[in-house]
């Protein structure tokens, strides 16, 4: 079981109410909130966005996960904003790091990329994240330098999907790498205790957090 539950915010605006405008300040509030709740990573997945839009969005993200600082008591942490699959977008914006589709560059080839660009970050290291769905796929982001795997669908998702769920078994097998392996895909705050005694290093989600507040699930999983 993981010391401290790794907590990982997937963002979709299209889940909020209202025209585009409403639903992006909507999504920005979200993340605001997440910041100020401790949660360790955000997933800027907005894949529907053009370049441009994206570019645009996850300025304003980094600006917001900047400004709304976790402090408990004299510690202060940040928040890691990483953008999906669009390597450009996230160095392009300063984010901290991006979240790689299992079809996308390798973990290696982005560190390439990012070896060769203008970006800088307090934190000197570009966060490479990367989804899967098997074990094998986990090992192979552990030799490609990977800083951390999402599995998924462990329970499933809700409604119709293409990707069976893997299940806790699968999931438990995912955690022999040696790399922090989340749990994604139906977790809850009842079942997320069952995701961390297979191993798993955290959890994520997307209404896990667009639906409840924030501060009450990260309190309830940090209990586990």
């Amino acid at each position: 079981m993981a010391d401290r539950c790794l907590l990982y915010y997937i963002t979709d605006r299209s889940q909020f109410r209202g025209d585009e405008q409403t639903r992006r300040r909507a999504l920005l509030a979200k993340v605001a909130e997440a910041a100020r709740a401790g949660v360790d990573y955000i997933q800027l997945r907005e894949k529907d966005l053009s370049a441009k839009e994206l570019e645009l969005l996850a300025r304003d993200a980094v600006a917001v996960v900047r400004e709304n600082r976790f402090t408990a008591g004299h510690r202060s942490l940040s928040t890691r904003l990483l953008v999906n699959s669009r390597t450009d977008v996230a160095l392009a914006v300063g984010a901290d790091g991006v979240h790689l589709r299992a079809d996308d560059l390798s973990p290696q080839e982005v560190r390439a990329v990012v070896e060769f660009s203008a970006w800088r970050s307090a934190t000197g290291h570009f966060l490479v994240a990367a989804s899967y769905h098997s074990a094998a796929d986990v090992l192979r982001a552990e030799s490609e330098k990977a800083d951390f795997v999402v599995l998924a669908p462990v329970f499933g998702k809700r409604g119709a999907s293409r990707t069976p769920a893997a299940g806790l078994d699968a999931l438990r097998q995912a955690c022999e790498a040696k790399i922090p392996v989340l749990a994604l895909g139906g977790v809850t705050v009842e079942n997320a205790a069952s995701c961390l005694q297979a191993g798993a290093a955290g959890v994520a989600g997307i209404r896990l957090f667009q639906e409840n507040k924030v501060e009450d699930v990260v309190r309830a999983l940090r209990a586990l």
